[in-house]
């Protein structure tokens, strides 16, 4: 996709003296994703018709959009490297998640209350972000007319800033007075012009840029594009849940974590590999569980070597009653829709003739590296 391309609408006056290619490259060869959440910041800031603005305002916008992703799914910004997150933007997310005690659902107002009130304790988080990406997000005009900058120097850099503003390019901001995050954001009006004729398109190529970035550093989490802004979220259970009902009024099953029977009026269906890592709703994953020990699972998993063995029982004992009785196969084959779309489980886990060794050991195969991704990406283990 040629990025260009994503953000011209027509033709008008203020294009003929802006740099829309040198636009464009303000999201290349990133190292870190701090350009992908400040370029969206202030497209968010231009349309509530902001013209100026501080620094520290920019990096609270790019907080609270980044809080979703980094709370709720526990998407690594820019990699996770011996143990360590490498990004600053994350830190600060984590922080204020910590001092707040914000849930992982809080709004955007919220998270921005969040950081007034909590200022304090995050200043330090919010002053490294200051750092360089304001300065080197404008690499790209630079870039074009081969001019050489000295990064380090941080008031010679703003006084650069304004005479290459002023003398060869028009910029799509500029710094005036204050410092650190109190400094000056000035907004070029042609340039707001323009992200505003324009925002659609131009929001589309920073989320499919910020998608692409984070994607390659979460390589193994799954369904990544429903992780980087709250969704509808719509769960699709209803046809498991009916399956379920119909195994209950054949068998006796006991919740996994207590030990106590399961009765129709009250149980909740249960993730295993908790729903925010999986993003889908499919029956291998699904099981009835105690309505108020699901509330207390939350979005955490639980030990694999403790509690598999129960959920895989209750998983065959589903599966004898699909291969024996035809009312039971019924309601089965009606969650082909919504909760049967791995190939593995179609072809294996589900085909007829399936022992029980061999079944828990398909299921068992398939699961663990999902639940250890899950767990390498951050996900704590319930301890019941």
């Amino acid at each position: 996709m040629d990025k260009p391309d994503l953000i011209l609408k027509g033709e008008n006056d203020y294009y003929s003296c802006l740099e829309i290619d040198s636009f464009a490259s303000m999201l290349k060869d990133p190292s870190f994703c701090y350009k992908f959440y400040w370029l969206e910041a202030i497209v968010n800031l231009i349309n509530l018709d902001i013209t100026e603005t501080i620094v520290g305002d920019i990096i609270d916008e790019m907080i609270a959009n980044a809080w979703y992703s980094v709370v709720e799914y526990h998407i690594h910004l820019s990699g996770f490297v011996r143990g360590e997150v490498v990004d600053g933007l994350e830190r600060a997310v984590n922080h204020l998640h910590q001092v707040s005690n914000l849930p992982a659902s809080a709004s955007k107002s919220d998270v921005k209350d969040a950081l007034r009130i909590y200022s304090n304790d995050i200043r330090q988080e919010k002053t490294q972000l200051t750092q360089m990406v304001p300065y080197r997000a404008l690499s790209g005009f630079f870039d074009k007319h081969d001019f050489k900058v000295n990064w380090e120097k941080r008031t010679q850099l703003i006084e650069y800033i304004k005479c290459f503003n002023s003398s060869v390019v028009k910029l799509p901001y500029v710094f005036g007075e204050g410092a650190a995050l109190n400094r000056q954001v000035i907004f070029n009006p042609d340039w707001i012009r323009m992200i505003n004729d324009n925002t659609v398109e131009i929001l589309g190529w920073i989320q499919y840029e910020k998608m692409r970035w984070l994607q390659n550093n979460n390589p193994e989490v799954p369904g990544l594009v429903y992780k980087l802004k709250p969704g509808d979220n719509v769960r699709k259970l209803e046809k498991v849940r009916n399956l379920w009902n119909g195994v209950l009024d054949c068998v006796e099953i006991h919740d996994v974590y207590n030990n106590t029977m399961i009765n129709k009026s009250d149980y909740e269906m249960d993730h295993f590999v908790p729903w925010s890592f999986v993003m889908n709703d499919e029956l291998w994953n699904l099981m009835p569980m105690v309505s108020v020990l699901n509330s207390q699972k939350s979005n955490n998993l639980p030990e694999w070597d403790k509690f598999f063995k129960g959920f895989a029982d209750n998983q065959f004992k589903m599966y004898e009653l699909v291969c024996e009785r035809d009312g039971i196969r019924s309601l089965f084959e009606k969650c082909y829709k919504d909760n049967l779309h791995s190939i593995w489980a179609q072809l294996e886990l589900y085909k007829a003739g399936t022992r029980r060794t061999e079944f828990i050991e398909i299921l068992s195969k398939n699961m663990r590296p999902i639940y250890d991704s899950a767990k390498r990406q951050g996900y704590s283990v319930w301890k019941i």
